[in-house]
């Protein structure tokens, strides 16, 4: 072959990838007009410039019938590759709505497992930008098929690489099982949405009628169902935040999160923490901005932040060494824990253990929440799957009780019983199994009972079981506490505490796996 017959080849191949990457004029043009970017658009956002390389851009599908032979569109609408983020290796695929609705067939599925299988074998981050309308029907079985490797693979990565799913577009029926196999979905609102069945399905089956939005858009997902971890109003910032999340993390389960050099110092004291909190256990205080002030210069990525709100899930730095945090929030319910609490808080410290980050519990709970409708729906084997995460990590656990710690919440909320490697408690705490006017009502019913002045006397005995068995020192005494500590050393503390449990090493049982409560 001549020189000529070589840089005409290679011209006409970059014409048409350049041709293949521009995409349809006119399906651009509808996708824009939706408020939505293209597949491409997307990849630019979440990777570092320049750093993205295409795997398999001239594929197309090879299906018969109903047309699929005279339309071949190249990419056979998804896109994958890899390239950086924050310079660190990242693979993604995205549907492309622009050909076939980003609908999945046979050899869309087969570019999907492919890049999956490289995303595990490099030990790198999945990242998938969903957009589009399901299985494609022409395909029948197969693309039903293709959905199942899929679903194969996430499980499979599951706890040894990131796997991150960002809902920019539709995504129904089966499609819906692979972002809620992964660690974290994103939503946006307006344009995402997740069911089973559409709002037309529903109708014809139940009667009932419901918006596309109001069944399953992001809003319902972030607040009701806690099927999305996070909801943002536009792509760009939904995406910002994908990024933010994944220098949060690490790459595999074989290496630790990325640490950064502290600006923050470590021994900054925390005097602002002896205002928040009031010293009344009754009295509620916001647990967001505790966590603001302890932690590496007030960054907090908050998780599942409008699910299960009386419970804290979030990502965030101390001494520039990333933790995850588990706190009751005592605005919500007083940051008691019931079933979507014991849920949302177990999956949390099931992924922190899987990813080698270290867990710092901050309490402040009455308890469980009393109820026919919790004990009906599970509260024991739902709130045991938050006992069962705890008692099951392995990585430094160092607990903090800020006030109330009381019955099984006390237990659950990672006690030194149950494994906690360090455990504190300021002057505040009060650990006991229940309330002292509680106590007092059961220790001593007959003697309030037969009393003169019953309410007197309950007055005098709440005030001697508070004084003999809730004092701050009362588990401290008895071993059950590391040390009580001056609210403005709290940050000191737990850095310190960290530091030394960063080389810890624990031995796992020899199994092939739990039976976690279901």
């Amino acid at each position: 072959m001549t020189a000529h017959g070589v840089q005409g080849r290679a011209a006409a191949l970059r014409a048409l990838k350049e041709q293949i990457a521009q995409g349809d004029e006119k399906a651009t043009a509808a996708q824009h007009a939706k408020g939505k970017l293209t597949a491409r658009e997307r990849i630019a956002l979440l990777l570092d410039e320049g750093s993205f390389t295409e795997a398999e851009p001239l594929r197309r599908h090879r299906a018969t019938g109903f047309g699929l032979e005279d339309r071949r569109p190249h990419t056979d609408g998804v896109i994958t590759g890899w390239g950086t983020v924050h310079g660190r290796t990242v693979f993604v695929y995205a549907h492309d709505f622009r050909i076939f609705g980003g609908a999945l067939g046979e050899a869309h599925a087969q570019k999907i497992h492919r890049i999956m299988d490289r995303a595990l074998a490099a030990g790198a981050p999945l990242v998938s930008l969903n957009d589009g309308a399901g299985a494609r029907i022409q395909e029948g079985v197969t693309a039903l098929a293709g959905y199942g490797g899929i679903f194969r693979r996430n499980t499979k990565a599951s706890g040894v690489i990131p796997q991150i799913s960002v809902m920019l577009g539709p995504c129904a029926g089966g499609a819906a099982y692979s972002p809620a196999l992964t660690d974290f979905v994103f939503m946006v609102r307006e344009t995402s949405q997740m069911f089973i069945t559409g709002p037309d399905v529903v109708q014809a089956v139940t009667g009932e009628r419901v918006s596309i939005g109001g069944l399953g858009g992001a809003d319902v997902h972030a607040e009701v169902s806690g099927v999305a971890h996070f909801a943002y109003d536009d792509e760009e910032t939904c995406i910002e935040e994908v990024r933010y999340l994944l220098s949060l993390l690490p790459q595999n389960n074989r290496e630790t999160p990325p640490a950064t050099p502290p600006e923050d110092p470590a021994d900054r004291p925390t005097d602002a923490l002896l205002d928040l909190v009031p010293a009344d256990g009754n009295r509620p205080y916001d647990m967001r901005r505790v966590i603001e002030e302890i932690v590496d210069d007030g960054e907090v990525l908050e998780v599942h932040e409008r699910w299960a709100a009386n419970v804290i899930c979030a990502l965030a730095r101390l001494g520039g060494q990333v933790v995850g945090i588990v706190a009751n929030q005592p605005l919500v319910q007083a940051g008691v824990l019931d079933i979507d609490a014991s849920e949302k808080a177990a999956r949390f410290v099931q992924l922190c253990d899987a990813f080698s980050i270290p867990l710092v519990t901050l309490v402040d709970v009455p308890g469980f929440l009393p109820g026919v409708d919790q004990e009906h729906n599970g509260i024991i084997r739902r709130g045991a799957k938050l006992l069962y995460a705890y008692c099951n990590a392995t990585v430094p656990r160092v607990s903090l009780i800020l006030r109330k710690a009381y019955g099984g919440a006390y237990i659950v909320m990672d006690s030194r019983s149950i494994g906690a490697d360090l455990t504190y408690a300021w002057p505040t705490n009060e650990i006991a199994v229940m309330g002292a006017e509680g106590a007092a009502n059961v220790i001593f019913r007959r003697r309030i009972k037969n009393a003169d002045d019953p309410d007197a006397m309950r007055r005098q005995l709440v005030k001697e079981y508070q004084a003999e068995l809730m004092h701050p020192y009362h588990a401290a005494e008895r071993g059950l506490l590391d040390d009580v500590v001056d609210p403005a050393d709290t940050r000191r503390v737990l850095i310190e505490g960290l530091r030394m449990l960063r080389t810890k090493h624990a031995e796992m049982a020899s199994r092939k796996h739990g039976n976690p409560p279901q």
